[in-house]
């Protein structure tokens, strides 16, 4: 077969999808597990994410050594997911998807995925505060909609072998039973009484604190493979992997990505501040024609020389002294939008550009000031969800995710809708404008539209 056909075959390799009945589970746990189980076994590993998200792609990328990129069959659409998956099955021994929130959340859902593609599920219950209750749980994600690819279901947080017993018996049918996962530190020890075993990958109020941000991330993967390691589901072999084997069919041909960015460079902000950014974003300004530098707005005294700049998300309230002490940097940024030069700022990145920020303690500190207006932290969520933007008569898609508001008194250009709903002159996030600035709390999924990614970056004005 000549590589040209094998593009257009089908590829075949065994896949899971990684659901829970709710968040807070262990799905991302146990993803990460698996994936550095294998991975150390020297397998090929590829891992996706169900949905918007940005913070457990970091897990999967350090647990597995490849790039992660998200599955949403609205945001991507059917046609992006097909080709993600039916590449990464061309060049994988194993691919892992994480799902989101509960299977059956959302529309579409984990389970939409699963059935849409033909991958297993691997139901995680956090089994910790139950016993016989666990096997109707698992009766009822495998049987709640007809038609579901299974696999199994693996108890997580189990207390003891006595434990893990009682929860296997409760099952109505044995081959069901993918083992327990017992507590772990990332010692690989049991916890002291009465602490939690999801220390094990902390959280904060956006969700888990990204790998990158902890000096021992990989002891804490190992630990939980270790687990993960004396369970029916660590100890199958290649061979018995086959079971879960799928086919992913080629899509058909995608049209190409237009080069509006050629001859172009792109700054992107990334460190510990402005983090929240899609690989399938930063492979998307290069299959445009962009030139994309990283620079750190925290530590650099000034821009890299280029034609855009994009400041992604990420947690600027937890870095204000730093932001505002780079006044090299706010100068730098200043005289770029001074020139003309276009500058996209989504969720923190726009947060960053305001004068002010409240901060969960009351307290005040000053950022920017690019944008007129104040940022104030919330104690609860502010917006969630996916939206749309529509842009220079294209349409972005994406979502927010946001603890914080914005007073401002920019101009609002546009506003976010939900899916498949028109903008609201009052309702949705605001799309800022001021002079070649841009910016919204909305997070943009850069693949579902080029052509208004090209507006935000300048191209459209040339």
């Amino acid at each position: 077969m000549t590589l040209a056909a094998s593009a257009t075959a089908a590829a075949r390799c065994p896949a899971l999808l990684i659901a829970a009945p709710a968040s807070g589970q262990g799905k991302t746990t146990v993803t990460a597990a698996l994936a550095r189980l294998h991975a150390r076994q020297g397998r090929r590993v590829r891992v996706f994410k169900c949905g918007p998200d940005f913070l457990d792609p970091h897990w999967h990328q350090l647990a597995s050594g490849a790039p992660v990129h998200q599955l949403d069959l609205w945001m991507n659409g059917e046609a992006d997911c097909a080709q993600r998956l039916h590449d990464a099955a061309r060049e994988s021994d194993l691919v892992l998807i994480e799902g989101v929130m509960g299977l059956f959340d959302g529309s579409p859902s984990a389970a939409d995925l699963a059935r849409h593609f033909g991958v297993p599920v691997l139901a995680v219950v956090d089994a910790s505060a139950m016993a016989g209750t666990f096997g109707a749980l698992a009766f009822g994600l495998r049987h709640y909609r007809p038609g579901l690819p299974w696999a199994g279901v693996l108890a997580n947080r189990v207390g003891s072998a006595r434990h893990a017993d009682m929860l296997r018996d409760g099952l109505h049918d044995a081959d069901d039973w993918m083992g327990a996962l017992m507590r772990v530190q990332a010692t690989g020890t049991a916890p002291a009484a009465g602490k939690a075993a999801a220390a094990l990958l902390p959280e904060r109020h956006l969700g888990l604190v990204a790998a990158h941000e902890l000096p021992d991330s990989l002891q804490r993967l190992d630990a939980a493979a270790d687990a993960l390691a004396a369970t029916p589901q660590g100890q199958m072999t290649p061979e018995d992997l086959q079971r879960w084997a799928v086919d992913f069919p080629a899509p058909a041909s995608a049209p190409a990505v237009p080069p509006l960015l050629a001859g172009r460079t792109v700054a992107v902000a990334r460190d510990a501040a402005f983090c929240f950014i899609y690989a399938a974003n930063v492979l998307c300004l290069t299959q445009m024609g962009a030139r994309v530098v990283f620079f750190s707005p925290l530590h650099d005294a000034a821009l890299p020389d280029c034609d855009a700049v994009w400041l992604p998300g990420g947690y600027p309230e937890l870095h204000t002294a730093q932001i505002a002490a780079n006044t090299g940097m706010r100068a730098s940024l200043r005289a770029h939008a001074a020139a003309g030069k276009p500058l996209w700022a989504e969720c923190g990145g726009m947060m960053a550009l305001c004068e002010s920020i409240t901060l969960a303690d009351g307290g005040t500190a000053p950022l920017w000031g690019l944008l007129p207006g104040r940022v104030a932290m919330q104690k609860r969520l502010a917006a969630l969800g996916p939206q749309q933007l529509a842009v220079a008569g294209h349409t972005l898609r994406g979502h927010t995710f946001h603890y914080s508001t914005c007073d401002s008194s920019a101009p609002v250009v546009a506003r976010t809708a939900h899916p498949n709903e028109a903008a609201a002159p009052d309702a949705g996030e605001a799309l800022y404008q001021l002079g070649s600035i841009h910016a919204s709390y909305f997070h943009a999924w850069f693949p579902s539209s080029p052509e208004a990614v090209a507006h935000l970056l300048g191209a459209a004005s040339e």
